[in-house]
């Protein structure tokens, strides 16, 4: 439900009516315009008629809110969002991208691909400690080792972390450690992670699951957001369809959909989205051109022998080449708009 209030409003009234919806448990988004304000109820509003609301004196109108998500809407948060973390803008206007390998294998390994992307123009290093496999016979990552590792790395080149938290047990390590806490296709719908990371007030990158709907991504990213003051970042990263010449069908038509609907920083990962490497270079400039506002890549020094996704891995050559290109469409595009 969005409440709005009246230009000439007393504040006692307006405190008045804040009472009342928190006396209902009610969270209160309390949002102010140049020229307006709105109280964006989220909660279980279903027992609060309009013409009870409108019986205060400081509402100008109701409205009630069919979307089957609140916080992550344009409805309560019209502009978009941007967020600084680690010194980095992602989000509104900016442009960023994620970079590393799938897995973290060794210590020689984080720190040659990440002096290489951030070379290249990667504003983070991601990388896997934790590595959700559908096989139990599949590497399963280091764990928290390599979760030193990646420490380690940005230590000694400068670049922020990310990287995939699989239980609510290492939520605190998660906490102090990690940049940006990635919570994978698998664990979308995993409502007590989401619930416990949410509360930590750390940036969030929230992967789609496989089978899921962009609707339902949205409201995963509702309990996020609920749980506290977490920035949340979508990402598309292709979904299961009955197409086998990828290992996903990655879902370009998502990035503005997703814009209309949301106002969270959007970006894409075309090494999952396709499976494989050389389509990554095409997909990711395809996400340019679609309106992402970042890209995640899978970049390994030794693809052939990679523990973990090798064939859907770039080299660092060819993601240099795919950065250079990158800038340049980017470039155009913004010619284009101006």
């Amino acid at each position: 439900m969005i409440i709005v209030l009246k230009q000439d409003a007393a504040e006692e009234q307006v405190i008045a009516l804040k009472d009342t919806m928190s006396d209902r448990r009610l969270s209160i988004q309390d949002i102010r315009g140049e020229s307006t304000r709105i109280f964006g109820l989220v909660g279980d509003t279903s027992g609060i008629s309009e013409d009870s609301v409108m019986r205060h004196e400081c509402v100008e109108r109701v409205m009630k809110v069919s979307e089957p998500y609140k916080l992550a809407g344009r409805r309560f948060h019209p502009l978009d969002s941007s967020y600084e973390i680690a010194g980095r803008t992602v989000g509104g206007g900016a442009f960023t991208v994620m970079a590393g390998p799938c897995s973290v294998e060794t210590e020689e390994q984080v720190l040659s691909i990440a002096r290489d992307v951030k070379h290249s123009g990667a504003d983070f290093m991601r990388g896997g400690a934790f590595k959700p496999r559908s096989s139990p016979y599949s590497f399963q990552g280091l764990g928290l080792d390599g979760l030193e590792l990646l420490k380690t790395a940005r230590e000694k080149t400068g670049l922020p972390i990310v990287t995939e938290i699989m239980s609510p047990e290492y939520v605190e390590i998660f906490r102090d450690d990690v940049d940006i806490i990635q919570i994978g296709a698998r664990n979308m719908q995993n409502f007590s992670l989401l619930t416990e990371v949410g509360k930590l007030g750390k940036p969030v990158l929230l992967k789609r699951g496989p089978s899921c709907t962009l609707d339902e991504m949205l409201m995963a990213a509702d309990y996020i957001l609920m749980s506290g003051d977490s920035p949340v970042i979508l990402c598309e990263r292709g979904i299961r369809t009955f197409e086998t010449a990828t290992r996903n069908t990655l879902d370009l038509s998502a990035i503005p959909v997703l814009k209309k609907k949301s106002h969270l920083p959007v970006i894409v990962d075309p090494s999952h989205g396709t499976g494989y490497w050389d389509l990554v270079y095409p997909m990711a400039l395809a996400a340019v051109a679609a309106g992402a506002d970042g890209l995640m890549i899978e970049v390994h020094n030794r693809p052939d022998k990679a523990l973990c996704d090798g064939q859907q891995s770039i080299t660092p050559f060819l993601f240099d080449k795919l950065m250079r290109k990158v800038n340049r469409l980017r470039a155009t595009l913004a010619e284009n708009d101006a």
